[in-house]
């Protein structure tokens, strides 16, 4: 087996090898006048289970769009020089969030997306908590392993719990599964009832709108769950109807710090949240957490990705991935 994690990903790419236990191979990438790269292993892939990280996250460096033609490329490189299987792991797979056409002639990314890394010659795909399940799964052809937070999150909720009344609330209508399945593992992890709300959110040429707001939270620990962070406004609109719904405490929980420029500003209010956790699935961040620094949790997901290499490589159940207390891990406060 080899374990590669392009550049941007290798700080991830090393916490996943320490954890799986397994080396990082060695690989080389280089610009080009002009905008074009070239990267390429500097071991032998014939015969070998090529497994390829990186994140396709936008950075100030690098695009989604430049990210993604690097791990194709690096994919098909691989394919092309006799690896026996290749798997791309991409812990946050960009144009997730398009994966259906709501208004005439609107494009199906997620499709497209996976049609390209098929043509690239990948195997398998792994990601963590992508935006839209379903419609990753239908959109591939090739093999997907969809791998989920919820576990960590839960175990990190209830270790602060210190027997206090939950609840978890959903920001949309859109991720109420994905709430409900969180709230069914910490009520299970607690060994008690958790409590449940939604936000309304209506969003229409990029306007959000929607005040309606449902859920038991009156004297509760809330905890806002999301696939991702962005800009934060729909994290704060759900934080300020849970404080005005009588919320004793509000946490937001999210897959992906996908943080902008605005997100500071947006969530850094004073009384809004007690705590931002996400994982370092898109580490180092994009943008300067600024005013939430203090309130910042990152929680490690190597040892769930590593245990996914393991599991596809030995062929053995998923069931046997990592479980327990997940570990915080360090950060800087500063974008790259």
């Amino acid at each position: 087996m080899l374990f590669f994690a392009l550049q941007g990903s290798d700080l991830l790419g090393r916490r996943v090898a320490a954890a799986g236990g397994f080396g990082l191979a060695l690989h080389e990438e280089r610009e080009f006048a002009g905008g074009e790269h070239k990267a390429r292993p500097l071991v032998s892939v014939r015969g070998k289970d090529v497994f390829v990280l990186h994140g396709l996250q936008g950075t100030p460096g690098a695009s989604a769009n430049d990210r993604l033609i690097r791990l194709l490329f690096f994919l098909a490189a691989c394919r092309e020089n006799g690896a026996a299987r290749v798997t791309a792991i991409a812990p946050y797979l960009a144009y997730s969030r398009k994966d259906r056409q709501t208004k005439a002639r609107d494009p199906v990314t997620t499709r497209y997306v996976a049609q390209l890394f098929e043509a690239a010659g990948a195997d398998a795909v792994i990601t963590l908590d992508v935006h839209n399940l379903p419609a990753f799964q239908n959109a591939f052809r090739c093999r997907t392993l969809h791998l989920e937070a919820r576990g960590l999150f839960a175990a990190d909720i209830a270790a602060r719990a210190e027997g206090r009344p939950l609840a978890v609330v959903s920001p949309d209508a859109g991720g109420v599964k994905r709430a409900e399945l969180l709230r069914e593992t910490l009520a299970e992890t607690v060994g008690d009832e958790v409590g449940f709300g939604f936000m309304e959110k209506r969003r229409s040429s990029g306007v959000v709108s929607g005040s309606l707001f449902a859920g038991d939270v009156d004297g509760r620990v809330v905890h806002i769950v999301d696939d991702m962070i962005v800009g934060g406004g729909t994290i704060r609109r759900a934080a300020e109807a849970a404080r005005a719904h009588g919320a004793a405490e509000v946490h937001a929980v999210a897959t992906h710090g996908l943080f902008s420029d605005k997100t500071a500003a947006t969530l850094g209010a004073e009384g809004l949240l007690d705590s931002v956790t996400v994982t370092d699935s898109a580490v180092p961040f994009t943008a300067d957490p600024g005013p939430l620094v203090d309130r910042l949790r990152v929680l490690e997901c190597a040892p769930l990705i590593a245990g996914a290499i393991r599991a596809m490589h030995y062929g053995t159940a998923l069931s046997d991935l990592p479980k327990g207390a997940p570990r915080l891990v360090p950060f800087s406060g500063d974008a790259p």
